[in-house]
């Protein structure tokens, strides 16, 4: 399977760095020359990836195409370029709507729409899809974990979740510089906390059946100060917070299918 890349940011070099170290049965991958640094050390890193200044040349060969151009340039890289009726194409292209692609591509694609993130490099990534491609679902499943949504609306908020990201490690530094406040080293603090949130999450993910709620309160001793961090955090505003911030991406990314 020769696999092609319009675009060759962090997601693509995340994204081809998981597939050559996995079992997936790829003959070539087709990068963009562009971003140059990232093209060649991918390049460089196995023999079957190939860079190329042609983005027509990766249409024609690539049996699977990813799109992966910033969305400021996406409509310029795309409209010149001559796709073929049933194509397989995999947009990454967060904010670009099935309808604005496909007048982009110019052609009755198979287009499919994915939110990979950047654990995909170490096959630890969770990756939302919409349609349902068998295809593209086998591809992810060997960078991780594979969710397909089944409906765009599911797909959206999967969109809104996954840029928790920055919250996550905002978060953490708050905590950071508070424990550093109390006269802790920054790298022990850093170390403490990281800790702390990878076993948690390890908790999470080896009960899959439990939910979140519950796995709150078999965290918290009542009366006790896990209790106590939840219900200052929940009374002073950070559980509306967040839920104002997911609701404020949501709308971006739903308003994108409206324009």
């Amino acid at each position: 399977m020769k696999i092609g890349f319009i675009g060759t940011g962090d997601i693509t070099e995340a994204i081809v760095t998981g597939l050559i170290s996995s079992d997936f049965p790829i003959s070539e991958i087709i990068l963009s020359e562009r971003s140059q640094a990232k093209s060649a050390r991918l390049a460089a890193a196995d023999n079957r990836v190939r860079v190329t200044p042609d983005n027509q040349q990766i249409v024609d060969q690539a049996d699977l195409v990813f799109l992966a151009v910033r969305p400021q340039i996406a409509e310029q890289v795309l409209r010149p370029l001559k796709f073929h009726d049933g194509q397989a194409v995999a947009s990454l292209i967060a904010t670009a709507t099935f309808e604005v692609l496909l007048d982009w591509i110019g052609a009755p694609v198979r287009l499919t729409r994915s939110i990979p993130l950047p654990a995909v490099a170490n096959r630890r990534g969770v990756t939302a899809i919409y349609p349902a491609d068998d295809q593209l679902e086998s591809l992810y499943d060997a960078l991780g974990t594979v969710v397909v949504a089944q409906s765009l609306d599911e797909f959206d908020a999967y969109a809104a979740a996954s840029a928790l990201m920055g919250l996550y490690f905002g978060v953490m530094e708050t905590a950071s510089d508070w424990l550093c406040a109390q006269g802790t080293s920054a790298p022990n603090a850093q170390g403490y906390l990281t800790k702390i949130f990878l076993e948690l999450s390890r908790t999470a993910d080896s009960a899959p059946e439990t939910g979140f709620d519950i796995l709150r309160r078999h965290h918290s001793t009542p009366g006790g100060l896990n209790q106590q961090m939840f219900e200052v955090f929940a009374e002073t505003g950070g559980t509306k917070a967040l839920t104002q911030a997911l609701e404020s991406v949501a709308k971006r990314v739903h308003d994108a299918r409206s324009s």
